[in-house]
């Protein structure tokens, strides 16, 4: 008898000390943190005994500018105003706001021979465009002759920008898609989630090395916004048929990134459209979703925006690579 029950005081322990290496061993399971996570990134977050449990974490995030019939920004909507599509399946917006927050801003400035006659008004509608800008924005220069360089790389001070413009005189040829490389590879180092180009150019290109099928391609993967000012025609002289191509090339930039092509056919409005080119950056709405057809194959999803309202116009992204 006190044989058995000595045995039966055995087994009781080793079930109580399996179970305790089994629960130890649950509670040190690896844990993979979503913190860092680019949207759209699915994460396993535990694996037991095995087995993976995933949960889907990502999010998309459009900002979008909604201008009405006139052209001017519209500030007063609401979350139940827009809808959004992914790929034609429509999607519930769970994250909104409108944003004003801080830039980091390249201004891709044309000084080729083409510029000519447009550089002093072009300089003061640089003047105009960063004097209106946030504090808390940062700033690069690109300047664009024979080749793309950068001129004054990230700077919080507007003066380290309009210096050298202030003394750029036109030379040489122009090279717009490459001046837009080196945009995109300074603005790898911006501080601040939103990013923003600004061309301010007649749009021709004729020296550049990269093609313009190279840089929509970069573009598409990355999280900059394109404006532009583009200055066609006025200025007397005789377009090359680079210059003619100009609308054309700076109107399929903006548009694919949810920036917008200003054309200027009158100099003396682009302080003005400095202006609204700043208020575009600055009052944006921010829309976020979890797409329903999620998926990670790499691929462009379409994206479409839309507003409650046939008068509105909205400016997004019109979309995304998913991750693989």
């Amino acid at each position: 008898m006190v044989r058995n029950r000595f045995l039966a005081v055995l087994a009781a322990l080793f079930v109580f000390c399996a179970i305790g290496r089994a629960f130890q061993a649950l509670s040190a399971g690896p844990m993979a943190s979503p913190s860092g996570m680019k949207p759209g990134v699915s994460a396993p977050l535990s694996r037991v005994a095995g087995a993976t449990i995933r949960i889907d974490s990502s999010l998309v995030i459009i900002p979008a500018h909604v201008i009405n019939a006139m052209g001017a920004i519209v500030a007063t909507l609401t979350k139940t105003d827009f809808q959004v599509t992914d790929d034609n399946v429509p999607q519930t917006i769970t994250h909104f706001s409108m944003d004003d927050a801080p830039a980091s801003i390249g201004l891709v400035y044309i000084c080729g021979g083409s510029m000519r006659d447009k550089m002093h008004r072009s300089a003061i509608a640089a003047e105009a465009f960063f004097r209106t800008a946030n504090p808390e924005d940062e700033f690069f220069l690109v300047e664009v002759g024979d080749r793309a360089k950068l001129a004054i790389p990230f700077s919080g001070d507007t003066d380290d920008i309009l210096g050298p413009i202030e003394r750029t005189r036109p030379f040489g040829r122009t090279a717009l898609p490459d001046a837009l490389q080196v945009g995109m590879k300074q603005m790898k180092k911006a501080r601040n989630l939103r990013k923003v180009l600004v061309i301010l150019s007649d749009g021709g290109d004729n020296q550049s090395r990269h093609n313009a099928r190279q840089i929509k391609a970069g573009l598409l993967e990355s999280d900059v916004q394109v404006y532009a000012m583009g200055l066609f025609g006025g200025d007397g002289h005789k377009q090359s048929s680079e210059e003619r191509r100009g609308p054309e090339l700076l109107g399929e930039l903006t548009e694919q990134t949810g920036g917008r092509l200003y054309p200027v056919t009158n100099l003396d409005d682009l302080p003005s459209i400095s202006t609204r080119i700043i208020n575009d950056v600055r009052m944006q709405y921010v829309l976020g979703y979890s797409p329903l057809n999620a998926s990670r194959d790499g691929k462009y999803h379409r994206v479409k925006v839309t507003v409650n309202s046939p008068d509105l116009r909205a400016y997004y992204r019109p979309g995304y690579y998913a991750p693989q």
